[in-house]
């Protein structure tokens, strides 16, 4: 019952909050996932994430962290390099063993965009020298609690995240949003919920043009944006795994999830208002929790064909590999970032550490003799 009391509240906080205006999509670079294993398995981690990455699929996750101090980078590249995806994260346990702190810097960038605000003179040459160059990059910062709650068989977590966008010189905000998180694990079972942006999130945007700027977009009939604010609407995510075990060898890790989102229709599987869902399967396979292979579908999209008008429909797979050694994890995941037709595959690399690691399965022993 205490688990269910939990659960209800963090899905009436997100729902409550779902009667005010939003704008769809805000935030997306939030939504491309982070870690190579999570990535190959199309996101689906809410139940089964257990390490630092767990900052961002579900905070509530830090707490099957067996070792001290644990870190993760990540690095990836999309269209063709044009844009940067990085990501870093460090766990740390507090007081005890029964709560663990979490810190998360993500960027999504474009680099060396030319700026030809002053090619045109205004006799109408081209002057080129006047082209310079300036970066659109967006930040996110999480800083992550997680603590055993009830029994050591449910963790609850949540995120206090800062959000910082830049266009060059021209316009910045600055966003602040809540996350938060509920896992449960017993045996072989693993529960998740997740309720991202759960008081919604906003980003207070200003713009920097100067006057000599501003004449240029006049004249050229560009429309001047003015300061505003940008509202991100909570989505749930709903999951569930199980760890089958093959011998003393192998394991097979399946894990379905449902991303549910709360800014009116979207062109996901389950398509409504207010309510759209998106669902994910992800799966595991690992021998002698050394090696792993991992695969995912996910991003399941209803399209019109542009030449045709014919209706199409497309689904995202994604695989990867994963080495695991004494602490060390290097992870591998080929991914498609969108459609299975329209997109190019990605690449993403991602290394872990981990100080004084411990076997989950013998601790958890070694309380149950307790």
């Amino acid at each position: 019952m205490k688990t269910v009391s939990v659960l209800m509240l963090l899905l009436v906080l997100a729902c409550s909050a779902t009667a005010q205006g939003f704008r769809k999509y805000s935030n997306e670079f939030l939504n491309i996932g982070i870690g190579a294993r999570g990535l190959a398995m199309s996101g689906s981690m809410v139940a089964c994430t257990d390490d630092v990455t767990s900052t961002f699929w579900n905070p509530a996750g830090l707490m099957q962290i067996h070792g001290t101090l644990q870190a993760d980078v990540m690095h990836s590249e999309y269209f063709a390099g044009i844009a940067k995806f990085d990501y870093g994260a460090v766990s740390v346990p507090a007081s005890d063993n029964k709560r663990r702190l979490g810190f998360s810097l993500i960027r999504l960038g474009i680099d060396d965009i030319p700026n030809t605000l002053y090619l045109v003179q205004p006799d109408g040459s081209l002057n080129y020298d006047n082209i310079t160059s300036f970066s659109a990059a967006d930040y996110a910062f999480l800083f992550s609690y997680a603590q055993q709650v009830f029994n050591d068989y449910y963790s609850l977590g949540g995120n206090v995240k800062v959000i910082h966008r830049t266009l060059g010189s021209f316009a910045d905000s600055w966003g602040f949003g809540l996350d938060a998180g509920l896992q449960y694990r017993r045996d072989n079972l693993s529960l998740g919920v997740f309720v991202k942006d759960i008081t919604t999130t906003f980003n207070a945007w200003s713009f920097n043009f100067s006057d000599a700027d501003k004449q240029v977009l006049l004249s050229t009939g560009n429309i001047i944006p003015e300061s505003s604010t940008e509202l991100t609407a909570p989505a749930i995510i709903l999951g569930g795994a199980y760890k089958f075990h093959f011998g003393n060898r192998v394991t097979l890790l399946p894990e379905l999830d449902f991303n549910v989102t709360t800014d009116g229709q979207r062109n996901v599987l389950i398509s409504a208002a207010p309510f759209s869902v998106d669902p994910h399967l992800g799966v595991e396979c690992g021998f002698m929790k050394t090696v792993y292979l991992r695969a995912g579908l996910g991003n399941y999209q209803r399209a019109t064909d542009n030449l045709t008008g014919a209706k199409i429909q497309t689904i995202q797979p994604n695989i990867g590999l994963g080495l695991h050694l004494r602490g060390v994890a290097l992870d591998y995941a080929l991914t498609n970032l969108g459609s299975l037709s329209q997109s190019l595959y990605s690449n993403v690399f991602s290394l872990r550490i981990t100080l004084k690691e411990t076997d989950p399965e013998l601790t958890l022993k070694s309380l149950k003799v307790q």
